[in-house]
């Protein structure tokens, strides 16, 4: 219970819930489009090359397994998603897709408060965790847009949405920041770590105000979805999350690491798989997957299921 009632006096998830009680009341407070760019490539490019600098001093073989098994969580999660949806909710076969390739892929602002939150309660995950973010943010849209293609039922470009995936923004910034730290190593880094590693968490508030903000126009849109997909958004991630955990401390993650994987699994983008989606299921109706994955997934993992899979690692890992 105190790290539950910690989490929710952080700066971050106050910040947040700035942004949402300032658009309920209608206020006139705006982040500018070209600052929320700014922050959004400040803070992917943060994280790789934390990530990177990190794994350069991570010998493979701690590495290979906690990477395959990310890989293969971003393989189950988006079929797993897709199965409920579209058998249990009875939806139809492109919105099910749709849906899908967002739970299959990864929120980095999940990953960056995972890990905020873990070492708020003084346990540190393994520095590498970024580079799983970059592994996990693909594989999981790739295998849900393929879903309609192979069955006939699409009518937008899957090759399109597929050069959307890879060339990216987050995609871009992400492997890219991985491959610079990792080139660079702890030294070299250091001339610049005053920048990416002091400003973080300030960058962080003030995403999460934008977040918060973005989040409570999407309110008015939860009559619509309705109470499935409302509850899909919160007990799916939560499943997805408990397999994470067990997962990842089999593949020698610490109690910690298995948390934040179970909150990057657990989590639905926001980025990159809205972009590839409006390309290859156009007929896809943006209400229900900005709405599952911003207004209903996003604020559960922030306030409550990020400290609900730390105590799971906790109990499961025997700590």
């Amino acid at each position: 219970m105190d790290a539950l009632l910690s989490n929710f006096a952080s700066p971050v998830v106050l910040a947040f819930a700035l942004g949402i009680i300032a658009k309920l009341f209608r206020s006139d407070l705006e982040i500018p489009r070209p600052l929320y760019q700014c922050l959004s490539i400040y803070l992917l490019l943060a994280i790789g090359l934390k990530g990177g600098v990190a794994l350069s001093e991570t010998p493979f073989v701690e590495f290979a397994y906690p990477g395959m098994i990310t890989f293969l969580l971003g393989l189950i999660t988006p079929l797993s998603a897709f199965a409920v949806l579209r058998y249990m909710g009875k939806m139809d076969l492109v919105n099910a897709s749709a849906i899908a390739a967002h739970y299959g892929s990864v929120s980095a602002v999940t990953f960056i408060a995972a890990v905020s939150y873990m070492q708020a309660i003084g346990m540190s995950p393994e520095g590498f965790m970024p580079t799983l973010v970059a592994i996990l943010e693909v594989p999981g849209i790739i295998v849900a847009l393929l879903i309609p293609h192979l069955l006939g039922q699409a009518k937008g470009s899957l090759k399109k949405a597929l050069h959307e995936v890879m060339t990216g923004s987050s995609i871009i910034l992400l492997v890219g920041g991985v491959v610079i730290g990792y080139v660079a190593g702890p030294e070299k880094f250091a001339s610049v770590s005053p920048f990416f590693v002091s400003g973080f968490q300030g960058a962080l508030v003030l995403f999460l105000l934008e977040l918060g903000m973005a989040t409570a126009r999407r309110v008015s849109d939860l009559r619509k979805v309705g109470l499935f997909l409302v509850g899909f958004g919160i007990l799916v991630p939560i499943l997805h999350g408990i397999l994470a955990v067990w997962l990842g401390l089999m593949s020698g993650l610490s109690v910690s690491g298995a948390a934040v994987l179970a909150a990057m699994v657990s989590s639905g983008s926001y980025i990159a798989a809205p972009a590839a989606v409006r390309i290859a299921l156009p007929k896809a109706n943006p209400t229900y997957y900005l709405t599952a994955s911003l207004g209903i997934t996003f604020p559960f993992n922030l306030t409550l299921g990020i400290p609900l899979y730390a105590e799971l690692a906790k109990w499961i890992g025997g700590s």
